[in-house]
């Protein structure tokens, strides 16, 4: 199996012009693809940004020429109504060249609440979301679409730039439920890179896309400040599943992360100069069926993991 390797655009962690700085550089070091979140907030107030995510898309494309790049991933249901995200990445794939992919999911309360709508139950938020694919695909064929729905309403719309070709569509999958959605409507799944079961559940469900999955170190010299970096700038990796979907600022992750220790971040997050660890890291999401996998470097040392990409990490990676 061909595994192909990108690089997260932390959309939470630098401003825009940094974004774009990155996706630059992640195209000359070879990197294949990159992923940007879409947040309109941080987890914690450390990590410090939050931009537009399609003003910076715009800038990345008038900025690059060869390298893929996606949302990792998009919520087009509730603070963003689908037919604005239909326009949006319509827009986004023609200023790429057609080298973009749209990553959605159910979202979470963290950026969705905003404009003081309901946050649904999971079970709801899947309807939505299959609604909402739905709709994005009818607009994206440049037809004018009238759609009454459970959730959603569209009335006389029509992109009058629509993407040359079909944009496409990477679904969230966490859990089997998703990921049997992820399957049913999805082009391709984004999961958890040790979650074999929801590849399975996706390539059961009609699943026959790419699968992605992001490995989150914090590479550098000196474990012990690696450490400490990601318990200030990233302590919400600790946060547990349906926790993350339910709390709705950063300040509640900041409370909830009050009582997590490095060494509670240590096991999700790898830490300091071992590049072998890294490695087989990797193997082992490969190992569990995903096929793209993108590398986020945790805090303002940047330059380190591109160095350590530079040095021998994507030789031993592509051997694998």
């Amino acid at each position: 199996m061909d595994t192909s390797f990108g690089y997260t655009l932390s959309s939470e962690e630098f401003g825009p012009a940094s974004l774009v700085e990155g996706a630059v550089q992640a195209e000359g070091e070879g990197f294949d693809f990159c992923s940007i979140s879409d947040h309109y907030h941080p987890w914690v107030q450390a990590q410090g940004h939050s931009p537009f995510v399609w003003g910076v898309l715009g800038a990345v494309g008038a900025a690059t020429s060869s390298i893929t790049v996606g949302t990792g991933v998009t919520c087009p249901m509730i603070r963003t109504h689908p037919a604005i995200i239909a326009q949006a990445s319509a827009t986004a794939s023609l200023l790429l060249d057609g080298r973009f992919f749209l990553g959605v999911g159910t979202g979470e309360a963290l950026n969705e609440h905003i404009l003081g709508d309901r946050w649904p139950r999971p079970s709801v938020r899947r309807e939505m979301l299959e609604e909402a694919v739905d709709v994005l695909r009818q607009l994206w064929t440049g037809d004018t679409v009238d759609h009454v729905g459970t959730h959603y309403e569209v009335e006389n719309a029509r992109l009058f730039d629509p993407p040359c070709e079909p944009i496409p569509v990477m679904v969230s999958g966490f859990g089997s439920s998703a990921a049997e959605l992820a399957g049913r409507i999805g082009d391709g799944l984004f999961g958890h890179g040790g979650d074999a079961d929801a590849v399975e559940f996706f390539r059961k469900s009609g699943g026959s896309g790419p699968t992605y999955a992001q490995l989150t170190v914090c590479y550098g010299k000196d474990e012990e400040q690696c450490r400490k970096t990601v318990r200030e700038i990233w302590p919400n990796a600790a946060v547990p599943g349906q926790l993350s979907q339910d709390l709705p600022t950063w300040t509640h992750f900041e409370q909830a992360t009050e009582l997590v220790t490095e060494d509670d971040l240590v096991g999700r997050v790898l830490c300091g100069p071992d590049r072998e660890a890294i490695v087989n890291r990797a193997r082992e999401f490969r190992d569990s069926g995903f096929d793209h996998i993108y590398f986020h470097q945790i805090g303002p040392d940047q330059k380190a993991f591109f160095d350590l990409w530079r040095d021998g990490l994507e030789a031993d990676l592509r051997d694998m």
